[in-house]
């Protein structure tokens, strides 16, 4: 291992995405060096720019469906599209990049002997018949349906990182992410709540998909981004999966009604019918997190919807100009 020192040379596949941003700039502050792998399909510039001056900092234009070939400590792999809208616009792709990704910065990771972080998802669960969702669910999910380019990539890509631990011995970490959100999410990705800020803000109806009362989970991303350092330091025999998300569980009608509120919006509700296997309940079952980890989300919905919010009104005034 390359490891000369504390500080650690650290790859963040999709690192200029709005996860992998935030990861970087936590890593960077912790005094590790960090290499962003990133083919900017979903991921921005906008996320990065300002690191690009930063001496420990480098930026690499790559797809991992392709091989990578550097020196690094740790690797953290969140590189895939992961709203509906994005990952459903090439299906195919997406499962590349969860499978040949996987397979690609796992090789990298056994050539290295190096630990290895997978960014896995709760719709690894499907619409579960289990509520709340622990590790130990096993799902729900339809193979051949229109998300199952994310759902089935994501659950062979957690297949991959058990094998190649069980098989050489490699040090992975999986982490199952819920209903994440805060600044620099991508406005126009589909998600629940980018779309009803945005939506709230311009003064256009809010809308719903079905009655508004299947539920979720949102999970502030600063406290997302405790529970990967927290999951990455753990012994090496304790791979996860571990759940990462906030078991406050609101519907959809609820998170609507609130971002109105906060926004001061007049927008309307407007419903619409349920898309094919959108999940109706979603709530993660943290207590190993809480075990293992010692971590627990700290940041209220009401709190971290502003912080959101006044991103966005950012973002759209600047769009404006």
């Amino acid at each position: 291992m390359r490891n000369y020192e504390s500080r650690k040379r650290i790859l963040v596949t999709g690192g200029a995405g709005f996860l992998g941003s935030h990861l970087i700039d936590r890593l960077l502050a912790l005094g590790h060096e960090v290499v962003c792998a990133d083919n900017l399909f979903t991921g921005s510039k906008r996320n990065i720019e300002h690191l690009h001056a930063h001496p420990r900092f480098e930026f690499m234009r790559h797809d991992v469906t392709f091989p990578l070939y550097l020196e690094v400590d740790e690797i953290y792999n969140l590189a895939c599209p992961a709203s509906p809208i994005h990952y459903q616009h090439d299906p195919v792709q997406t499962t590349k990049t969860s499978v040949h990704g996987a397979i690609n910065m796992l090789g990298l990771a056994k050539r290295l002997r190096c630990r290895i972080f997978q960014a896995s998802t709760s719709e690894v669960y499907g619409d579960p018949s289990v509520h709340p969702q622990t590790e130990s669910y096993w799902g729900n999910v339809n193979p051949i349906g229109v998300r199952s380019c994310y759902d089935e990539g994501k659950r062979c890509a957690e297949t991959l990182f058990f094998d190649y631990h069980r098989q050489h011995g490699l040090d992975i970490k999986v982490a199952r992410i819920f209903n994440t959100y805060g600044p620099r999410m991508h406005p126009n990705d589909g998600r629940v709540v980018s779309n009803f800020i945005v939506q709230a803000l311009k003064g256009e109806p809010i809308t719903i998909y079905g009655e508004g009362r299947q539920t979720r989970s949102f999970c502030y991303v600063d406290d997302l981004i405790e529970g990967f350092l927290r999951l990455m330091d753990t012994e090496a025999g304790f791979p996860g999966p571990v759940n990462l998300g906030n078991p406050g569980e609101f519907t959809i009608r609820q998170l609507a009604e609130q971002v109105i509120e906060l926004t001061g919006s007049a927008s309307k509700l407007e419903f619409r019918p349920l898309p094919s296997d959108d999940p109706l309940q979603r709530q993660p079952d943290i207590a190993l997190a809480r075990d293992k980890l010692g971590w627990s989300p700290a940041v209220p919905l009401a709190d971290g919807l502003k912080q959101t919010i006044a991103y966005f009104d950012a973002l759209l005034a600047d769009g404006k100009r």
